[in-house]
């Protein structure tokens, strides 16, 4: 669908078909980011991964984060790190079970994957309470709902006063100024020569060892880095848990395939934890995963694009400089591609060779083509093993008086 809205065209994605011929014929002018008020403030003008132009400094971070911060080689080596969290996360959740307490799984895994993050990244983990985790919490969820907020200038640029009056440019700036503080504080401990040993390592100080060591193609600045970390940080943490709570809730909702797949974990035998060496063992469970994922992708509308040049697609003419959105939610139920496809079947992954990963049109949860996501390998490693450590140690049941039809599957803005 190709509408016009102010000055702006604008093209919303629905099916997998045109995903197809994009990725065939269409990739490098379906590759530029729009200029959006949000994302170019939170990336300090397009300094990052994601949501920067296609330009010759994109392309230098992409190889920067292809080459040093998350090749496979660097996704195990953090392999201990995601183990020793989810082992943190099991025994709190398993004190709240020995006091017949309620879990909160979407807040549970939000904490988890914030503690996988941030260790991963900054050396440290930020807990399950206390100051550190409220503030970080309460921080990147101001993000997810400002990077998801309606900003009247992106269509209407002669209308841009209205963010103004709205107040949504100065929740913007109080957002920036946070998470800069937040960053700085960060960069700082770790060029303290005092530095926790837990720092060495990590993401950021690999980024900083490559600016001091001057092994990047570029010159990497303060900002650069700061905006590196929100790609890391706000990408990560959310995409993470949304995916494991889907997978849990649609479990809920159907009971035969949550005693299947925890049949095929609990084949491995009783133990505390479940590690990443076994997951490869568990094919079914691998199946459960990319189901929950076509069903769910945690941004069901991806990263917007922008055409960097006219083309023809599907015999429409596309002008230069459209606002894309593609919706992967519609893709990964488009009927031209799946059979049953509003159903959850697992199975069909366990009959087919189809890649979630970007090279298989009909399911696209972490983009595709050039401007896919660079951490899809740890963010895969991450949902697999706290999944399948929350199936392999503990029964699951809907709280009291709740049934698989009360299940409530609205999705929040954000």
């Amino acid at each position: 669908m190709s509408m016009k809205l102010g000055c702006r065209q604008v093209l919303v994605i629905s099916s997998a078909n045109v995903v197809k011929e994009i990725m065939k014929s269409h990739d490098v002018v379906f590759s530029g980011r729009p200029s959006l008020v949000s994302l170019q403030k939170l990336s300090y003008n397009g300094l990052d991964i994601a949501f920067s132009s296609y330009n010759d400094l994109w392309r230098e971070m992409r190889k920067v984060s292809t080459l040093h911060l998350f090749s496979l080689k660097q996704a195990q080596s953090f392999r201990p790190v995601r183990e020793n969290e989810v082992s943190k996360m099991i025994k709190k959740i398993a004190k709240d079970a020995s006091m017949s307490r309620i879990t909160n799984l979407s807040e549970m895994m939000m904490m988890l994957t914030s503690n996988i993050i941030c260790s991963v990244a900054l050396g440290k983990s930020i807990g399950y309470e206390g100051f550190e985790y409220r503030r970080f919490f309460d921080l990147f969820n101001d993000v997810q709902g400002i990077l998801t907020g309606f900003f009247v200038s992106d269509y209407f640029p002669l209308f841009g006063w209205i963010d103004k009056i709205s107040g949504m440019n100065a929740k913007l700036e109080k957002i920036f100024r946070e998470l800069d503080a937040f960053y700085e504080e960060v960069i700082r401990e770790h060029l303290d020569s005092n530095r926790p040993k837990s720092m060495e390592g990590d993401i950021l100080d690999l980024v900083l060892g490559l600016t001091r060591d001057g092994l990047s193609s570029i010159t990497l600045t303060m900002d650069h880095i700061k905006a590196l970390l929100m790609n890391i940080i706000v990408g990560g943490t959310d995409a993470i848990a949304a995916v494991v709570v889907w997978a849990m809730t649609v479990l809920l909702k159907n009971p035969t395939i949550m005693k299947k797949v925890q049949a095929e974990i609990r084949q491995l035998g009783k133990k505390d934890l479940i590690s990443e060496n076994e997951i490869s063992n568990l094919p079914y469970l691998r199946a459960v995963v990319k189901e929950t994922l076509r069903l769910y992708p945690p941004a069901p509308l991806l990263v917007p694009r922008e055409t960097l040049a006219k083309c023809t697609i599907n015999g429409y003419e596309i002008e230069p400089k459209t606002l894309v959105h593609i919706n992967a939610w519609a893709i990964g139920r488009d009927p031209e591609f799946w059979e049953k496809p509003n159903e959850f079947l697992p199975q069909r992954f366990l009959e087919s060779d189809i890649d979630i990963r970007g090279h298989d049109p009909a399911v696209i949860p972490f983009g595709i083509g050039r401007r896919g996501c660079p951490g899809t390998v740890m963010g895969m490693a991450a949902t697999e093993l706290a999944l399948a450590n929350l199936l392999h140690t503990f029964d699951w049941e809907l709280p009291p008086g709740m049934k698989e039809e009360d299940i409530d599957f609205d999705v929040l803005p954000g």
